[in-house]
């Protein structure tokens, strides 16, 4: 069986952030993974982690002005100071939490950016973060998003982000393969997964359409586990999803 992280910005939401590490504790998480953490001084949640013997698995780098549409920037010409701005707030972070890997974000590519022009920012952008990271050991990821739920983004496919980390030519890079993107955008989870398992450094999960509990919807999950398991993944698995019915309720899948 695969191991399993909670998201502590998607779970648990039942009560304040600092309170969802104890709260995934008791149900059983050994790891937990979220998106931002900046609102809280490293070392209050590094104090967490040690408090409840949980690994963090995944944390993302600074996304630019989340609140007005920002999703990164690493693939738009003209921040590239930003960026690295973002880079060494999100190193900080690491060294104080000594997590192994985290989610560096394309960004919306601005409609009079050619694609041309935002490939070659996110290459050298990627190429600047990896070295960034390369001395303390942690691994940066790419994530396709789906276009239905974030249009514009720079990556949308698998297929992209291998160019990308193929361009990049660094140790330290790899994919965040989110089962919930795959399906929304080419389905085929069972090849897609065995295809790109190479270069697969992180795993993500939830149901299809409505982004619930992963027994909830269109995917077949227990499958997939087992087919995890098979192709002999190592990494941990992300539960990004959206509780229908309260977090502890929904936990229902995982002995299932």
């Amino acid at each position: 069986m695969p191991r399993f992280a909670a998201n502590l910005t998607m779970m648990y939401n039942e009560v304040e952030f600092l309170d969802r590490f104890e709260a995934a504790k008791s149900s059983g998480f050994n790891a937990v993974e979220f998106l931002f953490p900046y609102a809280f001084p490293a070392e209050q949640i590094a104090a967490k982690l040690a408090k409840y013997g949980q690994e963090l698995a995944l944390f993302n780098l600074p996304p630019g002005d989340w609140d007005a549409g920002d999703k990164g920037m690493a693939a738009i010409p003209g921040r590239q100071q930003e960026f690295q701005d973002s880079v060494g707030l999100g190193l900080e972070y690491a060294k104080v939490f000594g997590n192994k890997t985290v989610h560096m974000m394309a960004g919306i590519v601005p409609a009079a950016v050619t694609m041309e022009q935002a490939f070659e920012t996110y290459v050298n952008n990627y190429q600047y973060c990896a070295d960034a990271f390369a001395d303390s050991g942690v691994t940066v990821i790419i994530e396709p998003l789906n276009s239905r739920d974030v249009p514009g983004y720079m990556i949308s496919q698998n297929a992209g982000a291998r160019s990308v980390i193929a361009a990049t030519d660094r140790g330290n890079v790899g994919l965040q393969f989110d089962f919930y993107h795959v399906q929304i955008m080419t389905g085929d989870l069972a090849t897609q997964f065995e295809t790109h398992l190479d270069i697969t450094k992180h795993v993500q999960i939830a149901g299809v359409p409505e982004r619930f509990e992963p027994n909830v919807g269109e995917i077949n999950y227990p499958y997939l586990f087992d087919l995890m398991d098979r192709l002999g993944y190592e990494g941990y698995v992300g539960c990004e999803y959206r509780p229908q019915n309260g977090t502890q309720a929904g936990l229902r899948w995982m002995p299932e």
